[in-house]
């Protein structure tokens, strides 16, 4: 499919506080009437779900925050302890592998929580009929949301829910400029529109919604797949945890609670270290000094457990940034000596 040459982005202002029960439809309607502006066919609405959780009345109080964030997740990818509290990256009800399942505390009344849609794909199909019947005109909907990206820094919106949208634009198996076939590119268009959008949406302008033309190409007259589809299936997944929940899922230990964001003193992160090394199977792993610095002691009731046990504590150093060298202290004991890893 031929790239778009030429887009107009049109942030929809006017919308003013959206609360529960509100027709969000009629709303940016009235707004883009405001603006001297209408929609037309093969435009794209794109609309923070922010205002769709708010006119689902989707909130908690602050207070079962945690007890929220744990009803929507469906698995934890990462976590890290926090002087605030448990911070996780988690597979969320609504889908996406997010910060705290999507559950946001900005931008919204004082003590409560926003949740996300459970289906954001219905809700921009439902959002698409509100503005066919307002408008007559056949626009696709886009519902944003926000993200960081494993592999770098800051964050962006990609698309939570879609409707009336080529979401992916597959090229593999055509020819590039080069006339080489290309094998794996597939442009995520939804979530490029959706990023697009918030560059005239922002987070703190009461913008929450933008008007993009110029897709008409990509709008089609049926609901589409929907932004689900872009979801990685587990088979595919390379990343589907954090290093730290990789290593302690393989040894056995991942009901070990989570490590904090600053690792803090030598003993401390050995200490961590023993304690995975001993969730993990049978053994005893202290954490000792004997002069030369702090190191672990092993012991077994037998060779096996006691070469089980050191793979563990290697492993489990490895997730603290460390390595180390196994000594044999006896025919059932052993020692670590522990080391930076190198950087």
């Amino acid at each position: 499919m031929r790239s778009t040459t030429s887009l107009q982005v049109v942030g929809i202002t006017g919308v003013g506080e959206v609360d529960a029960g509100d027709d969000l439809a009629g709303l940016l309607v009235d707004a883009l009437h405001a603006q001297r502006a209408s929609i037309v066919d093969g435009d794209v609405v794109a609309v923070s779900s922010k205002v769709v959780s708010k006119a689902r009345g989707l909130t908690a109080p602050l207070a079962q925050r945690e007890a929220v964030i744990a009803a929507q997740s469906v698995r934890t990818v990462a976590a890290r302890r926090t002087p605030a509290g448990l911070a996780s990256v988690v597979q969320s009800a609504a889908g996406p592998v997010m910060a705290a399942a999507g559950v946001d505390a900005s931008n919204v009344a004082d003590g409560t929580v926003l949740l996300l849609p459970a289906d954001a794909d219905a809700e921009a199909r439902a959002l698409r009929a509100g503005l066919r019947e307002r408008t007559g005109a056949d626009v696709a909907v886009v519902v944003t949301d926000t993200a960081g990206r494993a592999w770098r820094e800051g964050q962006t919106d990609f698309a939570l829910g879609v409707a009336g949208l080529a979401v992916l634009d597959d090229l593999r198996g055509e020819l590039d400029a080069s006339g080489r076939p290309m094998s794996v590119t597939a442009r995520a268009i939804a979530d490029e529109v959706a990023a697009t959008a918030d560059l005239v949406k922002g987070k703190t302008d009461g913008v929450p919604a933008a008007l993009i033309r110029g897709l008409a190409d990509r709008v089609v007259p049926d609901d589409g797949p929907g932004a689900r589809s872009l979801l990685r299936p587990a088979s595919t997944d390379w990343f589907r945890l954090g290093h730290v929940e990789a290593v302690r899922a393989a040894v056995g230990a991942a009901a070990v609670d989570p490590p904090p964001v600053v690792p803090g003193t030598l003993a401390e992160r050995l200490a961590r270290v023993a304690e995975v090394a001993e969730a993990g199977g049978a053994g005893r792993c202290l954490v000792k000094d004997d002069g030369r610095g702090p190191l672990l002691r092993l012991s077994a009731d037998d060779a096996f457990e006691l070469g089980a046990l050191a793979q563990r504590a290697l492993a489990a150093l490895w997730t603290e940034d460390l390595a180390g060298t196994v000594e044999r202290d006896g025919a059932l004991d052993a020692l670590v000596r522990v080391s930076p890893l190198p950087a």
